[in-house]
């Protein structure tokens, strides 16, 4: 069995970071993709959207530099950039069904291989389920990105052949940014993009339990 060692959450955000484009759009999901806020790169101008109706955050404050009025979606305190500005969140879902997004960036309960995205609902019966923004920024978003763990507590694979959990949306999810690997989504299936230093393609194939295309 391959030996490899898992990317951290900083690590997986940093991964997530390095892909996306000077210029662009991005909103970050409640949860890990967050983190991605801390990884772009000096010198690039990414525009970090939030739900709730911020364009232009920063990087989290630092401890004691808090403002619990400037919040993002997960109600974590976020800072505002210079030209950063905070509105209504109708205009903010108005930027998201209108198509203004670059990217998004959104965890995930399960994907399955071309890009069907279940994330609002385990079905669990007495589970609150949390759908927020998810359906409007998974079909709005020009390309939407989830970062997840691959697997769940239980070692099962997050990514399936088809969902089994109520779905936010079909066919949306262009890349998956997991601790182990970088997958691409397409009509045909799962393509690889990268793998964590020692772990092999038969090994992940194993773990997800389908085929990845090279």
């Amino acid at each position: 069995m391959s030996q490899y060692q898992r990317r951290t959450k900083d690590q997986l955000a940093q991964r997530v970071a390095q892909d996306i484009f000077d210029g662009a759009y991005v909103n970050l999901g409640i949860g890990q993709p967050t983190l991605v806020a801390n990884h772009i790169p000096a010198g690039m101008e990414v525009v970090l959207h939030s739900e709730n109706g911020v364009l232009g955050m920063g990087p989290a404050p630092s401890a004691g530099d808090e403002d619990f009025d400037l919040i993002n979606a997960g109600k974590q305190p976020v800072t505002l950039l210079a030209g950063g500005a905070y509105f209504h969140h109708a205009d903010s879902f108005a930027m998201m069904r209108g198509g203004h997004l670059d990217i998004c960036v959104l965890g995930a309960f399960q994907v399955s291989a071309t890009g069907d995205l279940a994330n609002w609902s385990t079905g669990e019966v007495g589970s609150i389920p949390a759908v927020g923004g998810a359906m409007d920024l998974a079909i709005g978003a020009k390309q939407t990105w989830v970062m997840m763990d691959l697997l769940t507590k239980k070692g099962e694979s997050k990514v399936v052949n088809t969902c089994t959990y109520p779905l936010t949306g079909l066919r949306c999810v262009k890349r998956i940014y997991s601790d182990l690997a970088t997958l691409a989504c397409t009509p045909d299936g799962l393509t690889l993009i990268d793998l964590v230093e020692g772990l092999d393609l038969a090994e992940l194939e194993r773990l997800v339990g389908l085929p990845i295309k090279t």
